[in-house]
């Protein structure tokens, strides 16, 4: 335990995962933060933001009688993770940024909160295995951020797009045999506001940044590399319609968009994260083929 001075608290490394997890993810209800740091227990989690509250660490956003809280960090916390040296991997951030980064608006917060149900969602099912383990789960867009090519469509040419991920996961497997494996995922959370092609497109934008070794280089590996870090881009769609329509759209991308793209619905990934809700447009190419709705295959995330 840390203690600060003129501070009636006793900080737990948990409260600087706590401190440190908010930083990177800037709002989070009292639900995440019990599922991503108190093992679900919502009471224990309620008792401890209460005590960081007390101490000047936390902060609420205004919110109405049937709303849920919203925390966010505030400067004295920033400055308790500056300087215990929490934030080094982390971009350089001015404390007027770390504030002015809290003010967010409506539409923009309520995408933020459907992105941490994802993340808690999937954290607390995978926690209860014996097998798997979160070892990254990013939600910042400026940490893994790129640029793709976009091709050219019927409206615009091609072009130089810079790409901002929902989140980037990275999860172990352990092996029958004792060996380690990993999984990758980028995360996009459909936006009510954002078109069908926008999506699409970005999709493209995936592809793109796999094949000219873009994940390769990130981990120190030349472009041509590429083959030996695959990753998948997981897309939680608002509504099974809206699924459906942007799964057979993505097969007509140039080239198309068959197995890299995993498709679920908000609902689905909250009900059941590890279960088999996840469907890519192959599927449906198939399913076509077949001539019969009841072929479409779903799958689960892991061990398919």
């Amino acid at each position: 335990m840390i203690s600060s001075a003129g501070d009636s608290i006793e900080y737990q490394e948990r409260d600087f995962a706590l401190l440190r997890g908010l930083f990177e993810s800037r709002v989070m209800t009292l639900e995440h933060l019990a599922a991503l740091y108190f093992e679900g227990r919502k009471e224990a989690a309620k008792k401890r933001i209460q005590k960081l509250k007390a101490a000047g660490l936390l902060a609420e956003r205004p919110r109405r009688v049937n709303e849920p809280s919203v925390h966010f960090l505030t400067a004295k916390a920033f400055k308790l993770l500056l300087e215990h040296g929490y934030l080094a991997a982390y971009p350089k951030f001015s404390e007027s940024a770390l504030l002015k980064r809290a003010q967010v608006s409506p539409l923009t917060l309520r995408h933020e909160l459907q992105i941490m149900d994802v993340k808690a969602a999937l954290y607390a099912a995978i926690a209860k295995t014996t097998t798997f383990k979160v070892v990254e789960f990013s939600t910042w867009p400026v940490l893994y951020e790129f640029t793709a090519r976009r091709p050219a469509t019927s409206r615009a040419a091609a072009s130089s797009v810079l790409v901002k991920p929902d989140g980037f996961i990275r999860i172990h497997e352990q092996e029958p045999g004792g060996g380690l494996s990993e999984h990758t995922f980028f995360l996009e959370v459909d936006r009510s506001t954002e078109t069908q092609e926008t999506l699409v497109l970005r999709a493209a934008s995936y592809n793109d940044y796999y094949r000219r070794g873009g994940l390769a280089v990130r981990n120190g590996q030349p472009a041509s590399a590429y083959k030996d870090f695959p990753f998948r881009v997981l897309i939680v769609c608002k509504s099974e319609e809206r699924r459906d329509n942007l799964a057979r759209r993505l097969l007509q991308n140039n080239p198309p968009t068959l197995t890299q793209a995993w498709l679920t619905t908000m609902e689905e990934i909250i009900s059941q994260p590890l279960g088999a809700i996840w469907v890519r447009p192959v599927d449906y190419r198939d399913e076509r083929r077949q001539g019969t709705a009841s072929t479409l295959r779903k799958h689960a995330l892991f061990r398919d």
